[in-house]
């Protein structure tokens, strides 16, 4: 069966699959990363909020979201967000949205209601005492939080917002439902029109786990070092 396994179809491949489909799948996971954390920080903040309705209503977010396949959201913004747009703005035609606008934006509201629960666990780990501390410099809710609390919660969950980084890394492979050519699109391409399902599959799994694993493997001794600071 070795014999018969064909290396050159992914040597030739090489440079289309890394500088189209992996640029591609590590833009949409920093990209969602980032914005992720930004949007799932604002969504903690507002479920530790003491405003009863600004709590419930990032709590049924987050509820929601996490209780959904990424896939079936994909699907739901790509087909169902241009007939809302059309609505809204009374269009004669749907709103075009588009693949690629759509993966960035999916990912971006899917991830910040995981990066939130994890920056809500962080923001608790924090002793009251260090708000209250704030509070008494003479400090407002949004001076404490940024200046003393958050810092301090971000360093605590670094591992763990990393770990779901790489969960972010892996699902991206879901873009392929819509004809984007990430990582694993491309390689599909090249598997279907080179009749090379095995080779081309293989390596995409391969490359995945090399790329994962090795990033777990560092978010591990990250997180050594930060228990031997504490």
């Amino acid at each position: 069966m070795l014999g018969e396994f064909d290396f050159d179809v992914i040597w030739r491949s090489l440079p289309y699959l890394f500088k189209q489909g992996m640029t591609f799948t590590l833009t949409i996971t920093f990209t969602a990363m980032g914005a992720g954390i930004v949007l799932g920080t604002l969504l903690a903040m507002m479920r530790l909020s003491s405003f009863k309705p600004l709590a419930m209503i990032a709590g049924g977010y987050v509820n929601l979201i996490r209780s959904l396949p990424l896939v079936l959201v994909i699907f739901w913004f790509y087909f169902l967000v241009p007939w809302i747009g059309q609505w809204i703005t009374g269009a004669e035609r749907p709103v075009l949205v588009g693949p690629y606008l759509s993966s960035f934006i999916t990912f971006t509201l899917f991830e910040a209601a995981f990066y939130c629960e994890i920056m809500r666990a962080g923001i608790q780990s924090i002793p009251r005492g260090q708000v209250a501390a704030g509070y008494a410099l003479g400090l407002n809710y949004w001076q404490t939080m940024g200046t003393i609390v958050l810092p301090q919660a971000f360093r605590n969950m670094l591992p763990v917002l990393l770990t779901q980084t790489i969960i972010l890394f892996q699902d991206t492979s879901l873009v392929y439902v819509l004809s984007i050519s990430d990582f694993l699109g491309a390689a599909a391409k090249i598997a279907q029109r080179d009749s090379r399902l095995v080779e081309m599959y293989l390596f995409a799994a391969l490359v995945y786990f090399v790329l994962s694993y090795t990033a777990s493997h560092y978010v591990k001794r990250l997180q050594a070092r930060l228990a031997i600071v504490r």
